[in-house]
């Protein structure tokens, strides 16, 4: 039996997005597959009948699968498949599940796997905005109890114009990279890397990609009208007021009491002994067959009456739990350069927040490789984030980076490349590390902090310091809300909105917002702007008075890059077969050698002399002999009618046995020998053939060669072009060695 396909497109910014279902994944609560361009997305969503026991939580997992067969790869592995997730898959699932997980009710427990996999990808349309869709159109045609559909776009700025959707290799020359999801009537989702865009030019582009969202909504919904399922009957649990009645009538003022204080770790032992005053009093009497339902049951009660506590305080009394005013910044404290031998470091802390960010400077060939679907194959900077669980006096397993550190991280590197030097000014490959040492909210915009500091330490020539700020949300059902400056961890896990915004003094480079309603309007988010503006400038004004400019020279631990550009046809002298030649520099000089294919050669080495024996090899490897050019060459072959001297590594040239010497010479090995290193005058080139004719006589008489390559008597030859001129004075050969000119 033949299953129904249906089908609805739609033009979005000249090109037709298309979705499909009822052909693949038959099994699946809600497939769809999305095509826009020759990018096509295969996205499933499976649920589980019954909530997952024991939990108080919604656990949704989106997995974006990329296959590499998408673009015609076949991965670079031993194995020759597909690994753990890539770094950019791990960022587009998260991507996915943000504006999606508000949409389910409370209370809702199911387990919901949503798997995003790549079939094809034509380079030209990206796959981030588009899992998105897919996502949320599966989900909308499923019998689950979603709230959407949503809608996703991507936001170029390109020659001073929004472009929705712009292609993929376009991106590269953009000054906004914005990625903006939301219903009909809400912004669900922001992220953001920019080129100093100002707050009004992001605004006016989260409000143009919105409005496309909104024709991306109305094409899913046109599909869940020809195939949606039936939604299941979910009603969300009411929760026992009684109980929390009872609860809030034994507190008292004991618990906003206990809530208001600045240091996160006293708050939250008060708050600990509270709760566990409050199990003991109404878990009495309790039997023991019905003690973990009545613990679950008042431990309910008890969070939901803290979670009221602060809200109302904001909302009401626009009172922080920590005293400050909805706009303060925490105390901040900096420091840079104290870790002795690292390249670069710096510290920053923010209330309880503490960040310390390493970096560490490397040769170009250890830039890092990227083997995912993307355009770049490389990249230069990288930021890694590190949150361990001391960071927030917990005991936990160490693994390997979680989700989240890899989007923290993602989202620091992002906003600190806007003020990168060019390779062609600074070659290096920077790493930074952003060491989480102490945690109370906004850690990955600390990272920010902490990482413009060390650059600068470091020495890299970035153009101004970069600062970030989260800012925070808390709302009513009334439609009341504030928004707050330098969220606190409590802030942001009871709270509506975390913001985070970064940028130098001229615009805003980084921006990612996550939320926990459905959606909020462009007037709030005006809000957050203005606030997070004020903030970032106030930091910046402190990060400034402590190190206004990198630091003039590069650490002594760091390596030194020398740049030479040398024809793109002697790149293969440099080499040498199967790379024996540049092997054997790397074994003589200690030096990391990388060639570019445009004649670029990056020399890495840890010191001055080291490099400058590198040059030398590598010039004359590359270096061709020009008239009246000097060389200290060695003799190598003898015949009747001259002598063979190598003048440059793999070049010989001929001195003929009348040039040997002033007067007459009879016999070659009368004048020199094999072996002998002699001073010898370039006197002609053919052009031809490459020969070249040698002169030692040139040298003993002071004569050089004419444009058309006799020589001439009295001449003082051309200047030195990496050899010495054709100055006479020479009394033998080895009075002087004009390489040391």
């Amino acid at each position: 039996m033949t299953n129904q396909c249906y089908t609805v497109s739609a033009e979005i910014a000249g090109r037709t997005l298309t979705l499909e279902s009822g052909k693949l994944a038959e099994q699946a609560n809600g497939a769809v597959t999305v095509r826009y361009g020759d990018t096509l997305l295969l996205a499933t969503v499976v649920a589980s009948k019954e909530a997952r026991e024991g939990i108080d939580f919604f656990p949704l997992t989106v997995d974006y699968e990329e296959k590499l067969y998408a673009a015609g790869k076949i991965p670079g592995n031993f194995f020759k498949r597909e690994g753990k997730p890539t770094t950019t898959a791990v960022l587009i699932s998260r991507l996915t599940d943000r504006p999606l997980r508000p949409l389910f009710p409370k209370g809702y427990n199911n387990e919901v796997q949503v798997i995003i996999t790549t079939f094809a990808i034509d380079m030209v349309n990206d796959p981030s905005s588009l899992a998105i869709i897919g996502a949320s159109a599966a989900l909308a045609l499923s019998d689950l109890p979603f709230a959407g559909p949503v809608g996703a776009v991507q936001v170029g700025h390109l020659d001073g114009k929004l472009v929705i959707n712009p292609a993929m290799a376009d991106m590269e020359k953009s000054r906004l990279d914005l990625i903006v999801a939301g219903k009909k009537d809400a912004v669900l989702m922001v992220e953001a890397g920019a080129l100093e865009l100002n707050e009004e030019e992001m605004l006016t582009a989260i409000k143009e990609g919105h409005a496309v969202c909104g024709q991306i909504v109305a094409l899913q919904e046109e599909l869940v009208a020809l195939c949606g399922k039936p939604k299941r009957v979910f009603v969300s649990p009411e929760a026992d007021t009684s109980l929390d009645e009872a609860v809030a009538s034994y507190l008292g003022n004991r618990l906003r009491e206990a809530l208001h204080n600045s240091d996160k770790t006293l708050r939250v032992e008060a708050t600990k002994a509270l709760e566990v005053d409050v199990l003991t009093h109404f878990t009495a009497d309790e039997p023991p067959e019905e003690l973990a339902n009545r613990t679950k049951a008042v431990t309910k009660a008890f969070e939901a009456l803290l979670k009221g506590e602060v809200r109302t305080a904001i909302l009401k009394h626009q009172m922080r739990v920590d005293g400050r005013s909805l706009t303060e910044i925490r105390p901040l404290r900096m420091e840079a350069g104290i870790i002795p031998r690292v390249h670069g470091s710096g510290l920053f802390v923010r209330g309880q927040t503490q960040v310390l960010t390493i970096t560490t400077l490397g040769s170009p060939g250890e830039e890092q490789r990227l083997d995912d679907l993307g355009v770049e194959t490389s990249k230069r900077y990288i930021h890694h984030y590190n949150f361990p669980p001391f960071s927030t006096g917990e005991v936990k397993r160490m693994s390997g980076p979680r989700r989240r550190d890899i989007g923290h991280g993602a989202l620091a590197e992002r906003s600190l490349y806007a003020v990168l030097p060019e390779e062609d000014a600074f070659p290096y490959t920077m790493r930074l590390v952003s060491e989480v040492l102490s945690s109370n909210g906004s850690s990955s915009m600390a990272s920010v902090c902490g990482s413009s500091l060390s650059l600068m330490d470091a020495g890299v020539p970035i153009k101004s310091h970069v600062a970030g700020i989260a800012m925070g949300l808390v709302t009513d059902k009334d439609g009341n809300w504030q928004v707050l400056t330098d969220i606190q961890g409590i802030e942001d896990a009871l709270g509506d909105m975390d913001f985070k915004v970064a940028g130098t003094g001229d615009g805003i480079t980084g921006l990612q917002m996550d939320i926990k309603t459905t959606g909020i309007t462009f007037a709030i988010m005006h809000q957050a702007f203005a606030q997070a503006r004020e903030a970032k400038l106030f930091i910046l004004a402190q990060m400034n008075a402590l190190l206004p400019q990198p630091r003039k020279e590069l650490s002594p631990y760091a390596p030194r890059i020398v740049t030479l550009h040398i024809a793109v046809d002697k790149i293969g002298a440099v080499i040498g077969p199967g790379g024996k030649t540049i092997r054997s520099i790397i074994e003589q000089t200690g030096a990391t050698i990388d060639v570019e294919s445009d004649g670029r050669v990056f020399i890495t080495t840890p010191n001055n002399e080291a490099s400058k024996q590198a040059v030398s090899i590598i010039e004359g490897l590359t270096r061709e002999a020009k008239l009246g050019d000097v060389f200290l060459g060695k003799v190598v072959r003898i015949m009747d009618f001259g002598a063979f001297v190598n003048i440059l590594p793999g070049k010989d040239g001929m001195v003929h046995i009348s040039e040997l010497a002033e007067g007459r010479v009879e016999n070659v090995e009368d004048v020199v020998q094999l072996g002998d290193e002699i001073n010898v005058m370039v006197i002609g080139v053919d052009q031809s053939n490459g020969k070249i004719s040698l002169s030692r006589r040139a040298i003993l008489t002071g004569e050089g060669p004419t444009a058309g390559g006799n020589r001439r008597a009295g001449s003082s030859g051309p200047s030195r072009s990496g050899g010495g001129g054709g100055r006479g004075g020479f009394r033998n050969d080895r009075d002087r060695d004009p390489r040391s000119r």
